[in-house]
Formats: structure tokens, C-alpha cells, sequence
């Protein structure tokens, strides 16, 4: 057992359930198996603190436990099966000739609670595999969690580890800056900061820490990295030249990992127009057969309402596992931050920020906060775009009550049908007013903000290798920072060259520039600014000539922008194949609603009025089948995938799936006008 994993489970996560079931563990696993062994080794991958034996022995109670209720509920359900009728004794007949009289009525007795006690062992066996393993999946799951991200962060940290390199940092230095930036590279720095706390803490030296750290990370690629820093340590080889070869490395790979995510998301849009279309072939073979009529219409239910967005969010689940969304929030939070930078942090809709600190202490401080407030609302009053462009999500305050509002006054006023009758007399019309409205009215402000807020934090991006370039030539020169920031806005254009402008007017007010480039930072709050900032700032630290960081910061953001371009290019074309998808389903839909059942509709009724029914071979065609239920079905089958289609569609192009909500809008508003011709 590990030494981390032994120590940290010791005590506080000894529990009643551990201690109670440890020896029910003890005769069920061995201690050296490989269930133990594995288990062991991704508690300690997932930063789990907590003994194998004792999350084992936990894991047996949870199963238990689930098992035990499962049983209990499958008992009753079948003593009730069995005395309301729906399972009889004749189903249990043993289809066998007993002669034995005495034995065969000693069986007839005995059949029924053995069929309830058996019912009940299945559900108490199927509720302790399912209590026992998903607590033995959770270390697994966590594992698997941390490695993405580990090696979606590693170019990064690679670079800002050479960044500190080229500052004259030396590697003990470099091991704990690693450490302290959680706050950006999240789950690398956590590695990190093991190795730290074994090197500070239990007296090892940091060579061991870093050996033991490389067999207990879940990522292979940070393993192989300690390793080789391992053997460059060891020989005394250039570590900063290590570091640029291995950025570069890292660079080529992240690309690689990139090329072969698009290629999943190809064969994922491959596979989504095949499975998309798959209720439309059943509805059509199920319409088909109501027509003939041989079909359960419960089935055409099902499909429509039941199939349909299980298909929908099945397949958005499993785009979810391979798209690669950004890590981490983006805000930067210095544990050496000032009091003014600390209140900024926690400025929000609900805190005034860095004068909440100082309220109570005296008179005028509480004058100042009401005045503050008294500011602020008068600026979110008079400019409410801006603070919806900032946070979008706000939106749906105003948005879900006026949605719950209309609908009141249209169902009070009788103008949306409170019935299925009344949404099959009027589908186009009530399926406007029960779906189409609530989605018109909170999805469309919440797109166009989000969009906007979207746009708005990318224009920073956009320039932003381009300008770190200049920054570095800047400073090769012999300026210092400061002023390279000031060279660069004067000589740029864009929202980021103003942004230097204002750092340095900031600087030049009193404020430092860390605390500067934090503030600019934590106002746009994305995760890949925020790298750049972290490592710039890290670097400034020590000198004011930083031209290689710079250069690295530089090189770092191109490598991301040539990614982003090739995401960009190849997921535009799986948004095009799911757009084109859904179109050819609602055009199917039309043609089958305008051509098929409103022409047969017509031909049975006429053939119902000459003689009654329209026999083919003896079997009555047609009759039985309500063209208007079919229709308000089709209507709202297309509905469906047009809102599935959408978010599917924004999440394949961003990795969030508030982008999709544009495509909803978009989708419906198209499947609606088509209605309202064919429908």
C-alpha cells in the first residue's frame, strides 16, 4: 500500500460502516488480489483519502444496504402481483407429471412464496451489485476525470515550468510554483503539490517524491514526463533546455490528440444522421400499419415522445466523452493577493466587493456601501444590456416569469387548449402557444447575450498572439514590461491593445502589475487567457526582461490558435451534416403529411361514403385512422428533433451547450413555417 494512501485514510475517514463490514471484506477479497490492487491504485489516482480496505469494506455496506431495500420493495410488488391477479398460479405450472400426490401438493403449496422469494432475491442481488459497484466505479471514474484533464493542461504547464526556467529559476523552485498555481492548471498543479508535501512534510527528498509521483499519476504522458525530468536531475543535464524540448513535444502532441477527437466527431456525425433518421423509418412503417389496421398506436407514441429525445440526448452524451471542453473558470486567484484585488474578486450581482470588507468598522463605510449600491443599480437600470452581455444566464430571472405569465393568461383565457382534443383541433396553434412561445420567449434573449458575451471575451483572443509577438520585440529592446504594454497599445489596435492602455494607466495610478493583469484577466475570465497571464506574471516577478517568456506565451498561444482554427473548420462541417439531417426529416415529414395521409384520408373517406369500407382482399383499409392525431404527431416528432438538433449541434461547435440554443431557435422557427403551410 502506498504510503499517501495509508496515511491519509488513517483516522478521520474511519467510519461506522467501514468498521462494521471490514470483516465481511476480510472474507471476501484478498488484500493482495487484484480487485485490492486496483482499487488502491485509482483511490490514489483520484486523490481519494481513504484506505482500500476501508473503501472496500464502505462499498459492501452501500451494496447491502441498496440490496436490502431492493429485495424488500421486490418482495411486495410480487406479493401484490399475485394478489391482484397479474401473475396466477397457472403460470407457474411445472408442465411435469408428478404421481406422488403427497409431494405434488407439497409443491403446488410451496410455489407461490417460493416465486415471491425468488422475485425478491433477484431485486435484493440486482440492488447490492448496483450499491457495491457504483461505489467501486466512483475512484475509477475520478481517475479517468483527472487524466483528461491533466493532459489537456500539460502543454501549458510544460511552458510555464520553461518560462520559470528561462526567470533563473532553479528545479526545487520551479517544483513549487508548479504547486501554487492551482487556480490555472488545476489537477497538474495538485501532482505537483504532492510532491511538494512529501519533499516539506514526511522528509523525502524531492527525487523520490517526483519517482513516486510519476507511478501514481493517471496521466502516461505526465508519468513520462517525471520520469525523463527524473533522469535529467539525476545527470545534471540542462533542465531549461529539457523543458523547451519538451514543450515542443508537447506542442505536436496536443495537435495530434486534436486531429484524432475531430476524427471521432466525424464518425459520431456519421452515425447521428443513422440514428436520427431512425424514428422517421419507424413512424413511417408504424403510420403504414395503423392504415392497414395492425399497429398498437401506443407504439407511435412511444416513438415520437419516448424515442425521439432518447436518441437526442443518448447521442449528446456520448459526444460529451470525447469532446475536450475548456478546464478550469479562467479567474486567476493569487494566494499573495491584496485586500482591494480580493474584494474585486468577489464582486457580484449580490456583493459590492472591496467596501463589504470594510462595513460596521465605521459610519462612513456603510455611506459609501449605500451609495455604491445606489450607483450600481442605476447602471444596471439605465444599461441592462451590458449586464445581461456579462452574464447572459441572468436573463432567465425575467424570462421564465414572463413565460409562466403568458401561459396563465392563455390557458385563463381560453386561447390554449387544456386538452389533447383541443391540441389535435388546433395543432399548429397549440403547439405554438405550449412549446413555441416559452422557447421563443427564454431561448432568444439568452442567445442573443450569450452570443454577444461569446464575442465580446473572443476579441481579446483574437489578437492576442499578435500582440504578445509585439511584446516580446518590445521588450528584447530594453523596455521594460510596463512600458512594452504601452508601446503595444499605442501602436495596435483592438479591444486588447486597450486593455493594455488601461493597465498602465492602472500602474501608473499606484496599482502593481500583477495586481493589474489579474484584474484584466478576471474580467474576461477565460481559461486560456488566464495560462498566458499566469505565466507572464509568474515571469515579471523576477525581472522586468522576460523576452524568452514572452516568446513562450507567444509560441503557446499560436499552437492553440492553429488548433482552434482546425476544431473550428472541421466541426462546421459535422453542424452542416446534423442541420442537413434534420431538414431532410421535416421535409420527409411534410411530403408524408401533404402526400400520403391527407391523399388517403380523402380516398378512404370517399370509398366510406360509396360502400361503407374499401376492402382489399377482405381487409378493411384506412379505417380507424384520425389524420389530425397523426398530424399533431409528425408536428411535434419534428419540434423534438429540432431542439435536439440544435443543442447538439452548438455543443459539437463549442463544447457548451448554451451555443446550441441559437440553433434551437433557428431550427424551430424553420419546422414552424412549414407547419403552418402543411399542417
Amino acid at each position: 500500500m502506498s504510503l499517501r494512501t495509508s496515511q491519509s485514510g488513517m483516522g478521520g475517514d474511519r467510519d461506522v460502516l467501514g468498521d462494521a463490514f471490514y470483516p465481511l471484506f476480510q472474507r471476501l477479497f484478498d488484500e493482495d488480489g487484484d480487485l485490492v490492487d486496483d482499487v488502491e491504485r485509482k483511490l490514489a489516482e483520484a486523490r481519494m483519502s481513504t484506505t482500500v480496505e476501508l473503501y472496500l469494506s464502505r462499498s459492501l455496506a452501500y451494496g447491502v444496504i441498496v440490496g436490502f431495500l431492493l429485495w424488500v420493495a421486490g418482495t411486495l410488488l410480487a406479493f401484490m402481483l399475485f394478489n391482484l391477479g397479474v401473475i396466477t398460479e397457472e403460470m407457474l405450472s411445472l408442465g411435469a407429471r408428478i404421481p406422488n400426490m403427497r409431494l405434488l401438493n407439497l409443491i403446488v403449496a410451496a410455489k407461490v412464496p417460493v416465486a415471491i422469494g425468488l422475485i425478491g432475491l433477484v431485486f435484493g442481488s440486482i440492488g447490492f451489485g448496483m450499491g457495491f459497484g457504483t461505489m467501486v466505479a466512483i475512484p475509477y471514474s475520478k481517475s479517468s476525470s483527472r487524466k483528461r484533464e491533466i493532459n489537456m493542461l500539460l502543454t501549458d504547464s510544460v511552458s510555464f515550468m520553461y518560462a520559470l526556467s528561462v526567470g533563473g529559476l532553479n528545479q526545487l523552485e520551479i517544483l513549487q510554483s508548479m504547486a501554487k498555481a492551482e487556480d490555472t492548471y488545476g489537477e497538474v498543479a495538485k501532482e505537483f503539490q504532492n510532491i511538494v508535501n512529501e519533499t516539506e512534510y514526511f522528509g523525502i527528498d524531492y527525487r523520490t517524491a517526483i519517482r513516486n509521483q510519476a507511478i501514481e499519476t493517471p496521466s502516461d504522458e505526465l508519468s513520462q514526463f517525471l520520469t525523463d525530468m527524473l533522469s535529467i536531475i539525476n545527470s545534471g543535464g540542462d533542465m531549461e533546455q529539457f523543458l523547451d524540448d519538451k514543450k515542443e513535444k508537447h506542442m505536436r502532441t496536443a495537435k495530434q490528440e486534436q486531429e484524432m477527437t475531430l476524427d471521432t466527431l466525424e464518425l459520431f456525425g456519421e452515425m447521428f444522421m443513422t440514428l436520427s433518421l431512425f424514428p422517421l423509418l419507424l413512424i413511417i412503417i408504424l403510420v403504414i400499419m395503423s392504415m392497414l389496421g395492425s399497429a398498437d398506436d401506443a407504439m407511435l407514441y412511444a416513438t415520437v415522445y419516448g424515442l425521439i429525445p432518447m436518441t437526442g440526448i443518448g447521442f449528446l452524451v456520448l459526444v460529451s466523452t470525447v469532446k475536450q471542453d475548456e478546464v478550469g473558470d479562467g479567474y486567476l486567484s493569487p494566494s499573495d493577493s491584496s485586500t482591494r484585488l480580493r474584494g474585486a474578486q468577489r464582486e457580484s450581482l449580490f456583493h459590492l466587493g472591496l467596501v463589504e470588507s470594510f462595513v460596521g468598522e465605521h459610519s462612513l463605510f456603510d455611506r459609501v456601501r449605500s451609495r455604491e449600491g445606489t450607483w450600481k443599480t442605476k447602471k444596471l437600470l439605465t444599461q441592462p444590456h451590458r449586464f445581461f452581455r456579462d452574464q447572459p444566464a441572468y436573463t432567465l430571472v425575467l424570462t421564465v416569469p414572463a413565460t409562466i405569465a403568458l401561459l396563465a393568461v392563455a390557458v385563463t383565457s381560453g386561447s390554449a387548449p387544456r386538452s389533447w382534443e383541443g391540441m389535435v383541433a388546433q395543432p399548429v396553434w397549440g403547439t405554438f402557444i405550449w412549446i413555441y412561445v416559452p422557447i421563443y420567449v427564454v431561448a432568444i434573449p439568452l442567445a442573443v447575450f450569450h452570443t454577444w458575451n461569446v464575442r465580446s471575451r473572443n476579441a481579446i483572443i483574437g489578437k492576442l498572439s499578435d500582440d504578445l509577438r509585439k511584446l516580446s520585440s518590445a521588450n528584447d529592446t530594453g523596455l521594460t514590461l510596463l512600458e512594452s504594454f504601452k508601446t503595444v497599445s499605442e501602436t495596435s489596435s483592438g479591444k486588447l491593445a486597450n486593455e493594455f492602455d488601461i493597465m498602465y494607466g492602472k500602474v501608473k495610478y499606484g496599482m502593481s502589475l500583477k495586481e493589474a493583469l489579474v484584474e484584466f484577466n478576471n474580467k474576461y475570465h477565460i481559461p486560456r487567457l488566464a495560462r498566458t497571464v499566469k505565466l507572464i506574471t509568474k515571469a515579471q516577478e523576477a525581472s522586468s526582461q522576460i523576452t524568452a517568456v514572452l516568446t513562450t506565451a507567444a509560441q503557446a498561444s499560436e499552437n492553440q490558435d492553429d488548433i482552434d482554427r482546425e476544431r473550428t473548420s472541421r466541426t462546421r462541417m459535422q453542424i452542416v451534416i446534423i442541420i442537413m439531417t434534420y431538414l431532410t426529416m421535416l421535409a420527409v415529414m411534410a411530403i408524408l403529411k401533404t402526400q400520403f395521409l391527407d391523399v388517403m384520408s380523402g380516398l378512404t373517406a370517399q370509398a366510406g361514403g360509396n360502400s361503407g369500407s374499401t376492402q382489399a382482399g377482405g381487409m378493411s383499409f384506412g379505417g380507424g385512422v384520425d389524420t389530425n392525431v397523426l398530424s399533431v404527431l409528425f408536428f411535434h416528432a419534428v419540434t423534438l428533433q429540432a431542439i435536439l438538433s440544435g443543442l447538439i449541434s452548438g455543443y459539437i461547435g463549442s463544447a457548451d451547450i448554451m451555443s446550441g440554443v441559437k440553433f434551437v431557435v433557428i431550427l424551430q422557427t424553420i419546422a414552424l413555417m412549414v407547419w403552418m403551410v402543411v399542417g
